[in-house]
Formats: structure tokens, C-alpha cells, sequence
């Protein structure tokens, strides 16, 4: 009997020391990580901006003439080619005004002649003294005005026909009709200014967009520089072009001062129209095939706990700031042992997102620490991640007491 209850007390003793191991498991647990890894890749910086695609070259094409359409030739996206007749006035009045500018030549003419025999006449008679000076100088005088006025009505004619050519319009340019204003039997008037009856694009397989750059950021536009686009239209594709031109020129609005950037762009499919607006990126400086990992693995600060338990276990640390290059920061991650550890490293060029690291230990696929998931306080604190599991649990229960005297 007495044996009974010894064995009962070693097996009470060992389950409180299974439940006091269990407890001490749960309360000590160590810290879990987020972490991110390194990576090999390229770095760019980009500025942000919006423009519109337009045409490289637009002409607005009106008429030089008033009077009422009677041929239209070509229609919202003709191609037409320089010099292609595209549209036609009424000739009818222009052709009157030719008949009238013919006829006054013609009577200019015969007066002229008229005036030249009179004047004829006049030498020989003045130079026979039989005509006094004042009739010599009014024959002479009435030439010379005739002349003149034969002079205007020639000029009158050629306006008279220039205007009946204008009656007929031509394509000034080879390219695409991206507007038409009139519609064939409407009347236009040419007054102050030309009447628009097209819009006519060059060719749209050469694009520009005019994007607005605040002044913030006008310094690192450089002509030549690339540029990725995005459109509505086509929400899944990327398309490129190249800074052709920087404007001095600026424009201000709400107290910001704008610059407009000229972007060239390809269109060889013609998939991108004149009007649409895009999103663009400068690409203003870039790093191709460096080590690089999330800003927030950078931005991580470790708690003090952490900080003392790894310099306790690490004299000496932390690293001077001439390992890193004069310019360093801390990267912890964890070791292969799963284990935090820390690196002195150098920060070079980021994008906002990642940024491209160097200093010796670092490799791709490194897990940098971005931040602590969770943690387990006890009373005492957060048990260290570098102690052992031994020392984590206390020592290990001694022997079970001695049965008692006396056997069973």
C-alpha cells in the first residue's frame, strides 16, 4: 500500500512539472517576424505626371471665300493626301466678280491707248510751240492715271480669280481628317477671320503628348529620357516614349507653377488617338541588377529587449559607421538558424518602395525583418530568442523523492 502511493506521489510530482514546463512554454514564447526578402533587380526613379496625346502637327483648314457648299470630299477619318480636293463652294459669284474685273480691264485698256495717242499728239504739238505747257503737262498727266488705272483693274482681275480658285479647297497636308465643322449645302461666310470646315492630323503613327511637370520636379527632365504610359482605353498595357523637348514657357494655376514636357511617341498600329490622356512616368535615374529589399525592412527599429539581448550576445556590437560606408543603417534579418540577427549596410537609390542595399553578408533571399507580427509578455518580460530552449524552461526537475521507509 505504502508503494501505491508512492508511486502516486511521483506521478502527481511529474505532471505539475509537465504543467509548470507547459506554462513557462506558453508565457516565454518567442516574438514572430515579418519579414521581407532581399532581392536582385534594378531600382528607377520616376516622376509622376498627366498629359495628352495630340498629333505632332494639326492644321485647321477654312475657307478664303464665302458661299455655300456644294462638295464635300472628305469625312471624319479620311486619309487624304497634300494638294487632294476635299471640298467645293459655289463658284457662281466668284465667276461674276471675273467677268466684272475682265470687262473694267478691257475699258482701262482702251482708255490707256486713248491717253497714250493723246499724249503723242501733245509732244509734237508742244514741241512746235503750238500748245501751251499747262496742255502739254494735263495730257501727260491724264496718261499716267490711265496707265494707273488700268494697273488696278488688272490687279482687281487676278483678286477675282484668285477668289474663284479659293472656291475649291485642298488637303495642305497629307494626314487624317479628325474633325469636320460643315455639312454640304451649308452656307459660310469669310469675314474676319477663315470659316473651319477641317481638322486634318499628320500621321498618326507619330504621336506627342503635352504632359504638365510641377517645378518640383522640372529639374530631372532631360530630353532623350524614357517614359512609360499608361491610357484608360487599355488599362493592361504599357506603352513608352521619349522627352523630346522641355518648355520654357510656363503656365500657373492655383499657385503652382506647371512646365510642359513634349513626350514623342510611336504608334505604328495605330491603337492610341489624338485626345486621349495619359499617365506618365519619367524615368529620372535608375540601377540595373543590385541587391535591393522593401523600404520597411530599412525603416524596422528593433526594441530595446532585442537590442540588448543581441549586444550581450555579440560584444562589440553594434558596427562602427565606417563599415557601412560612412553612410550606413542596420538590416535585420534572420540568420540561418532562424535567429535575428543584424548587418551593417549602405542605402543607394530608391523608388519609394525598395531600396538598392550593399555591404558584405547581404545575398538575395536573405529574410530582412520588416516588423513583429506578435509577442508573448510575461511578468518578467519577453524571453530572449538567443537563449536556449534549456535555459528558456528553468532546470530540469531533480529525482523523485525516496519511497517511504517500511516497503510496503
Amino acid at each position: 500500500m505504502k508503494r501505491i502511493i508512492a508511486v502516486l506521489g511521483v506521478v502527481v510530482a511529474a505532471a505539475g512539472v509537465v504543467a509548470v514546463l507547459a506554462s513557462r512554454g506558453r508565457t516565454a514564447r518567442a516574438p514572430s517576424y515579418r519579414t521581407v526578402p532581399v532581392e536582385r533587380g534594378d531600382i528607377a526613379v520616376t516622376v509622376n505626371s498627366t498629359g495628352t496625346l495630340t498629333a505632332v502637327t494639326t492644321v485647321n483648314v477654312g475657307a478664303q471665300v464665302s458661299g455655300q457648299i456644294i462638295g464635300l470630299y472628305a469625312d471624319f477619318n479620311s486619309r487624304v493626301k497634300k494638294g487632294e480636293l476635299i471640298a467645293r463652294l459655289d463658284p457662281g459669284p466668284s465667276e461674276l466678280e471675273v467677268r466684272t474685273a475682265e470687262a473694267a480691264v478691257q475699258r482701262d485698256a482702251a482708255d490707256s491707248l486713248l491717253k497714250a495717242f493723246t499724249l503723242t499728239q501733245a509732244i509734237s504739238l508742244h514741241d512746235a510751240r503750238m500748245i501751251t505747257d499747262n496742255d502739254f503737262v494735263a495730257a501727260r498727266t491724264a496718261f499716267e492715271a490711265s496707265s494707273a488705272g488700268l494697273k488696278a483693274a488688272r490687279v482687281g482681275l487676278a483678286r477675282a480669280q484668285q477668289d474663284l480658285a479659293y472656291t475649291y479647297v485642298y488637303a495642305p497636308i497629307d494626314g487624317v481628317v479628325v474633325e469636320r465643322d460643315v455639312q454640304a449645302g451649308q452656307t459660310v461666310a469669310a469675314g474676319f477671320a477663315a470659316p473651319q470646315l477641317f481638322v486634318i492630323a499628320s500621321d498618326l503613327r507619330r504621336l506627342q503628348i503635352l504632359a504638365s511637370v510641377d517645378e518640383a520636379d522640372i529639374g530631372t527632365i532631360r530630353a532623350r529620357q524614357k517614359v512609360q504610359f499608361a491610357v484608360t482605353a487599355y488599362p493592361s498595357r504599357t506603352f513608352t516614349g521619349t522627352v523630346q523637348q522641355v518648355r520654357i514657357q510656363n503656365a500657373v494655376s492655383q499657385n503652382v507653377v506647371d512646365y510642359t514636357v513634349v513626350v514623342a511617341v510611336s504608334n505604328p498600329d495605330g491603337t492610341l488617338l489624338p485626345g486621349m490622356t495619359a499617365t506618365v512616368n519619367f524615368e529620372v535615374a535608375r540601377v540595373a541588377d543590385v541587391l535591393k529589399v522593401a523600404n520597411a525592412a530599412l525603416q524596422f527599429e528593433a526594441p530595446a529587449s532585442l537590442v540588448a539581448q543581441y549586444r550581450l550576445a555579440h560584444p562589440g556590437w553594434p558596427v562602427p559607421a565606417a563599415v557601412a560606408g560612412g553612410s550606413g543603417t542596420q538590416l535585420w534579418h534572420l540568420d540561418t538558424t532562424g535567429q535575428p540577427a543584424v548587418l551593417a549596410v549602405r542605402a543607394g537609390l530608391t523608388d519609394g518602395q525598395s531600396t538598392a542595399i550593399e555591404g558584405a553578408g547581404l545575398s538575395a533571399g536573405l529574410r530582412a525583418i520588416a516588423g513583429i507580427e506578435s509577442s508573448s509578455a510575461t511578468a518578467t518580460g519577453v524571453a530572449s530568442p538567443f537563449q536556449s530552449q534549456q535555459q528558456q524552461m528553468g532546470p530540469p526537475p531533480g529525482p523523485p523523492p525516496p519511497p517511504p521507509p517500511g516497503g510496503r
